[in-house]
This record gives structure tokens, sequence and C-alpha cells, in this order.
């Protein structure tokens, strides 16, 4: 499920709407870091900030998915949509995808301008990243014929692991990172609705017994072990940026 064995080319050819977001993620922060005239403006009017959401600019409530704080907060965040993101996308297809990622992302802000002071903003797609995971755990709970033993044990340790680092870490958003998770899980069964096939163990989406494509090993070799590694350090990163 973690493991990538695309090229540059094919990974854009087979996941577009991760490969864009990314895109948006690295062009959003080179205009708000590198010295462009109106680069931290942009950063001012997209960052999620609870004094002006309540002022009326909700648009606020969405922006934040696109924009990051930092170099290494953008990166974190870029590559855990890249190991995590392909499999939903090639499951519940483009617009789905889109549907359940933002969705959960903006879930996840509504529940910070409501439950965080006025005071408090923030910014990253976190929210958005645990409402993929939210869809996961549904998968692994309830839809056990789109997802094998195998990846629904990494599935589990690396929520574990990321639940127990959203309350040790105070700079996390925790808000966010639950009602993203709590959101992703309520939005599964609707986006899920109709899906047929399995998402082998380290192996690729199947959705007839007849398809050829994506046909990665089936063994865990060392490529596969390096794969899980990185993005266990990923959300290590993610998580304690």
């Amino acid at each position: 499920m973690f493991t990538r064995t695309e090229n540059f080319q094919t990974f854009l050819r087979f996941y577009p709407i991760i490969s864009i977001l990314v895109g948006i993620h690295i062009l959003l922060w080179l205009i708000i870091f590198l010295p462009i005239p109106g680069g931290r403006l942009v950063l001012e009017q997209m960052v999620g900030f609870n004094f002006w959401i309540a002022e009326g600019q909700y648009w606020r409530l969405v922006t934040p998915i696109f924009v990051h704080g930092s170099f290494s907060h953008m990166l974190f965040n870029s590559f855990s949509l890249v190991l995590f993101g392909p499999a939903l996308e090639r499951i519940l297809g483009k617009t789905k995808f889109l549907i359940a990622y933002f969705g959960t992302g903006i879930i996840a802000n509504i529940a910070t301008y409501m439950l965080e002071p006025l005071q408090f903003s923030h910014v990253g797609s976190s929210g958005a990243i645990f409402g993929l995971f939210g869809i996961f755990v549904y998968m692994v709970l309830f839809r056990k014929d789109l997802i094998d033993q195998a990846n629904s044990q990494v599935i589990v340790t690396i929520l574990v692991i990321g639940l127990i680092m959203t309350f040790i870490n105070p700079n996390i958003n925790v808000v966010a990172h639950l009602f993203g998770l709590i959101a992703g899980t309520i939005i599964a069964p609707f986006v899920l609705a109709g899906k047929k096939g399995t998402y082998s163990s380290f192996g690729g989406y199947r959705a007839s017994p007849r398809s050829t494509r994506f046909r990665f090993p089936r063994k865990i070799s060392g490529q596969h072990i390096f794969w899980i590694i990185l993005g266990l350090l990923v959300l290590i990163g993610l998580l304690f940026r």
C-alpha cells in the first residue's frame, strides 16, 4: 500500500489528483517564503485565523489545507500525501477522492474554529490527511473486502503511533487531527459505496479479477521495507515538525 514503484511520469499519470495537490503545496511555499513581492500577504490571507473567520472570512476554513508554515511542514505533509494517498485515489476515483480529502479537511477546520479560542491560527493539510486515515480505518473495520490483513495491520500500527504523537507534541492541532479522523470514518461508507476489489498486501487495488494494471510484487522485499520505514518516518516528521 505504501510502496511506490512508479517513476515520476507514471506517478503523474496514475495519480493526477495527488500530483496536483503536491504541486500546489510546493508552488504556494515558493510564493510565500521566497522573496517574491506580496508572498507574505498570500499567507496572511490563507491562514486559518479564528478571529477573522468569526468576522466573516469563511474562505479560511478551506485555504489552510493548501498552505504550510515552513519548508519542513510542507515537505512532510506532501510526503504523507504521496505515501498514503495513491491507494485511495485509485480505489475512490478522482471525484470521490477530492470530496473525501477536502470534506474531511474542511470539517477538521470547522471543528478547530468552534473549539479553539479566537486567537488560534493554523495552517497545513494534516486534518485532511488524517481524514484519509479515517477512511482506511473504516475499511479495516467494516470493508475487509477492500483491504487485506497485512495492510490492515500496517494501518492500525501507523494510526496508533499517530494518535499517541498527536497528544505528545504541544505544537500539533489536536482538534484538526481528531476531527479529520472522525470525519473520514463517517464519510467512508458513502465514498466507498459500490466499490469492489481488494487492495492486496504490498500490491495494488484490483477492481476486477482480470485486471492487468498495477501488478506489484506480492512478497516483502527490501524495497517494501524501505518504503514502510519511510512512511513511519514521514509520519513522525508530520507530527514532530
